[in-house]
């Protein structure tokens, strides 16, 4: 039976028309039904292109693998497993790569690339469910087809679970250099890249410290950072864009099906869309970098950012759009099991949890929706909120007090992750009626309470709310002129991407209105 339909077929053979050198596919296959699967996966690529060739005949440790290879072995990719879901797209791109069709990234960041020295033996292990390892994965792939020091093995923690267990994997992706931990969450590749060349931050602040002041400049690079960086760059001002991860939190979020007039998209691919649209300006983007300190200037002087590495950046007006991150609970032993059993996306980690017990902290709709995912995959889910009763939508309660296997807890404050040492084995809550202790046992909690807004580098500088939030006015502007801010980090009510978006484009108006008024 195939594995493709026949318009991912059509789609498959269109895109393998950009191939500018042969490739060989070479599977390991037992009798397993997956090994099967396998098989047709590659006899169907295979069919597709006179420029590929299929054998069955590999050695490779994990069974059922394939390897994606070009120029006598020298550029390489190899999936364990089959890279479908959301990893369809990771395996087109490394037959395209491996084959020779040039990556769309920045031409300075593919000659470090192949400028690393080796070996380098990456090994990420992944979840076709998923939105966040795709970019490590593909990103790992191009590194593999360019550089013959690295090769990378790309493995469905799902199929693997033998092997998962016994390296205590309990996150994707989870990345291993030369056996050893490298890294876990999304990572593109010019973070990889930055880990591996050491000089690399130094080069990035020296360029930075050269920049001349800009017009306004942008912290931040979620939905608000973005639509203030298109609307200022169309007034024809010297933009720039600082940010830590350009996409911000957008780039964690799984299904988004209030973005309107778009029925359906994905965080990751709406990231990559807000990051094409702001290059299509003169806009100065400068990725993964982290400000720690905000320098307001004074009597309509230079306001100046200072950057984690050293370097600082001066403009006539700020537009802060630092987004927000997952609140934690603040327990003890949160940070010692994070990622080894403690998570927040269960999108990405509840795979990993098949048939194992776990906990959703949370009753709102985050909390809710992941309880009701994470039932179909785990064993049972035990879901904890602090209030006297859920606060998400009446059809998310009824589903999910629909599932037999959802216990729910109100009135409930965590006060412990306990483990062994290697990960999580229960939590401990307290009953906030009774003040009776309960110890729940399990192997995998969630946490879903909400966001925190990432303000803490601007304290002091400028008015913010009892919650950390920055106060502005209808306008977006702060209680410094110049200085405007937009999105998740500010008090506005409602922390969506539609809203973040007219919010960063009123704050670029508003700044370009208040530059045109110094004179």
């Amino acid at each position: 039976m195939p594995v493709l339909d026949a318009a991912t077929t059509a789609q498959l053979k269109a895109y393998l028309g950009n191939l500018r050198r042969p490739i060989e596919l070479v599977a390991t296959l037992d009798d397993s039904a997956k090994s099967a699967e396998l098989r047709s996966l590659v006899e169907e690529i295979a069919a597709q292109s006179d420029r590929v060739a299929a054998r069955f005949d590999g050695a490779d440790e994990r069974v059922p693998s394939f390897a994606i290879r070009a120029d006598e072995g020298r550029a390489e990719a190899v999936f364990a497993g089959l890279p479908m879901g959301h990893e369809f797209t990771s395996l087109i791109l490394a037959l395209l790569h491996v084959g020779g069709h040039p990556p769309k990234e920045d031409a300075e960041l593919l000659d470090q690339v192949r400028e690393l020295d080796g070996p380098l033996h990456f090994e990420t292990f992944f979840s076709l469910t998923c939105q966040n390892c795709p970019d490590v994965v593909q990103a790992l792939n191009i590194m593999a087809a360019l550089n013959p020091n690295v090769t990378h093995v790309a493995i469905d923690g799902a199929l693997f679970k033998e092997e998962v267990e016994r390296r205590q994997i309990m996150a994707v992706p989870t990345v291993f250099l030369n056996g050893q931990p490298f890294g876990s969450g999304r990572m593109d590749l010019a973070q990889i890249v930055a880990k591996l060349d050491t000089n690399a931050s130094a080069r990035a602040a020296e360029k930075i410290a050269a920049k001349e002041p800009f017009d306004v400049l942008v912290v931040g690079g979620g939905p608000a950072g973005a639509a203030a960086a298109i609307y200022a760059a169309r007034k024809g001002i010297r933009t720039g864009v600082v940010a830590e991860r350009f996409g911000g939190q957008v780039l964690d979020t799984m299904g988004i099906e209030n973005f309107i007039s778009v029925q359906h998209t994905e965080g990751p691919k709406l990231a990559a869309q807000l990051e094409s649209h702001v290059k299509e300006y003169e806009v100065d983007v400068m990725n993964l970098q982290k400000a720690t300190a905000l320098v307001p200037g004074t009597e309509g002087g230079l306001h100046e950012v200072k950057l984690e590495n050293g370097a600082s950046l001066k403009a006539k007006t700020l537009i802060l759009s630092t987004g927000a991150r997952w609140r934690q609970m603040g327990v003890p032993g949160e940070d010692e099991y994070r990622n080894k059993g403690v998570a927040y996306c269960p999108h990405c980690d509840g795979p990993l949890f098949k048939g194992k017990r776990t906990a959703v902290i949370g009753g709102g709709n985050s909390g809710v929706e992941a309880a009701i995912d994470l039932a179909g995959i785990v064993a049972h889910v035990t879901l904890i909120e602090f209030d006297s009763q859920l606060r998400a939508d009446a059809v998310l309660q009824s589903k999910l007090r629909s599932l037999p296997n959802v216990t729910i807890v109100t009135s409930a404050l965590t006060t412990e992750v306990l483990g062994d040492g290697a990960k999580v084995t229960g939590l401990v809550y307290q009953d906030r009626t009774s003040e009776e202790m309960h110890t729940v046992e399990l192997e995998g909690i969630f946490v879903q309470i909400g966001l925190v807004p990432n303000t803490e580098w601007i304290k002091g500088a400028i008015d913010l709310s009892a919650r950390g939030e920055i106060e502005v006015d209808a306008r977006g502007a702060t209680s410094v002129p110049g200085i405007f801010a937009a999105g998740d980090a500010t008090t506005v009510p409602y922390k969506q991407i539609i809203i973040a978006m007219g919010e960063g484009s009123k704050a670029a108006l508003s700044a370009f209105d208040y530059m045109i008024r110094q004179g």
